[in-house]
């Protein structure tokens, strides 16, 4: 026996480093094995353990906000319509029939452009017939001027002649008659030529009274051609009738009529809205009533374009509120309006109400009792939550303004952790939200 001990031994001493080792890790790895189940619930036990007791030893993991410092701005959000302060009806004066629709709805239009042609053959002969009147009235004018009046005036002459030598012969035979060398006859024969040369001449006179400026057959032939004129003047008015234009720049928000129509004037046959004169009406809610003045800039964007957007001014508060929405009526002026605004167009607007520069600023929602008297937060300190009071301001967007109570770069666990109360341990976890003011 003791010799196969010692055989053992020398066996043993032979043996390589290596090959010792090996056989250990095989003996060690064997009896892992053997024994893999309990070894497995072991390890289990160990990790709920850890797993379990380092909320409790060290808190659990919470998220928190850090307060920045930055420009805080508040605003009012709203939503709307464009609309045009007014909307031009346009209409025939006429009574006609349409041959011509050269615009369509929703098209851009200047002044004096052509949006309807009516049929104009009557209108421009009435205009021809006007202007044959104007033309026979100003020659009747002219032949007064210059042949009815020249002539009177030279029969006066003769008439005046004539009555002068009457008198000359009435006077002699009257002499003759005194002295008793003339006859009655003569005298009388004397008198009725002297009586009518008198009435030549008082014809005559009246002749170029009437044709002279101011008399009545100049004034009846001035009438006459201011008549003429005034009818021209109403045939031209209705031949321009015929094109019905536009009476301003705008758009073309409706059209009602197509060739062959017979128009009335009682008749809309499109809406004109101007363009200019766009407003931006919107809806705030009463609440909002004491932040809102005139002149307060705002940023627009369009429903249809929300990436888009242009600046604005409010030009209008309605004094009241309408009671069924509890809200109050806005109107904004766009100061660039983009090319696709158009009536009716849905908007949405964020009036800039209040601006502070560089001040505190922390998510509203990590604030207890905000529109309370006493607000306040849970601002970790160190591992621990700690309820810390604090002063808030302005309030817009998800984020509130702090007055007084915390500093840059605190940290803030929000409201909706119930479960962490004053003086909890925790392990904060700035959360990466990207948040501005």
């Amino acid at each position: 026996m003791l010799q196969k001990l010692n055989n053992r031994k020398r066996v043993d001493r032979t043996l390589e480093p290596s090959q010792t080792w090996q056989g250990r890790l095989r003996s060690i790895a064997a009896k892992l094995w053997r024994w893999k189940w309990r070894a497995l619930a072991l390890a289990a036990v160990c990790g709920a353990i850890g797993y379990f007791s380092t909320p409790l030893v060290l808190g659990p993991v919470a998220a928190v906000d850090p307060v920045i410092r930055a420009d805080f701005l508040q605003t009012v959000v709203a939503s709307g319509h464009v609309e045009a302060p007014f909307r031009v009806n346009i209409g025939s004066q006429i009574t006609g029939v349409v041959v011509s629709v050269p615009v369509d709805e929703g098209q851009v239009v200047k002044a004096g452009d052509t949006l309807v042609e009516l049929d104009d053959h009557e209108a421009r002969a009435a205009v021809v017939a006007a202007e044959g009147a104007i033309a026979q009235n100003q020659a009747r004018l002219r032949q007064i001027r210059e042949l009815t009046l020249p002539s009177a005036e030279e029969a006066l002459k003769q008439a005046q002649a004539t009555l002068l030598n009457a008198q000359r012969s009435y006077d002699r035979a009257e002499k003759l008659a005194r002295s008793g060398y003339g006859t009655q006859a003569a005298l009388d024969d004397a008198r009725r030529m002297r009586d009518v040369a008198l009435a030549q001449v008082r014809g005559t006179e009246f002749q170029v009274f009437t044709n002279r400026p101011g008399g009545s057959d100049y004034v009846m032939a001035e009438t006459q051609l201011k008549q003429a004129e005034a009818n021209l003047a109403t045939a031209r008015s209705r031949l321009g009738y015929t094109q019905i234009i536009a009476p301003r720049d705008g758009v073309l928000i409706s059209r009602n009529v197509e060739r062959g129509y017979v128009v009335q004037p009682s008749n809309v046959l499109m809406k004109l809205s101007p363009s200019g004169d766009t407003l931006l009406v919107v809806q705030v809610d009463e609440k909002n009533l004491g932040s809102l003045a005139l002149h307060q800039r705002a940023v627009v964007s369009a429903d249809a374009f929300p990436k888009q957007v242009f600046p604005a001014d409010v030009v209008f508060i309605n004094p009241g509120v309408e009671l069924d929405r509890a809200s109050v009526e806005v109107k904004l002026r766009p100061l660039d309006p983009p090319n696709y605004l158009t009536q009716d167009m849905t908007v949405s607007v964020d009036i800039e109400v209040a601006r502070h520069p560089n001040t505190l600023i922390a998510p509203a929602a990590d604030i207890y009792d905000l529109d309370g008297p006493h607000p306040w937060v849970l601002k970790v300190d160190g591992r621990h939550a700690r309820r810390q009071l604090v002063k808030a301001g302005l309030v817009s967007a998800g984020n509130a303004e702090i007055l007084e109570g915390l500093s840059e770069k605190d940290l803030l666990l929000p409201a909706t952790a119930t479960s962490i109360k004053d003086g909890s341990r925790i392990r904060p976890s700035v959360k990466a939200t990207g948040r501005s003011p």
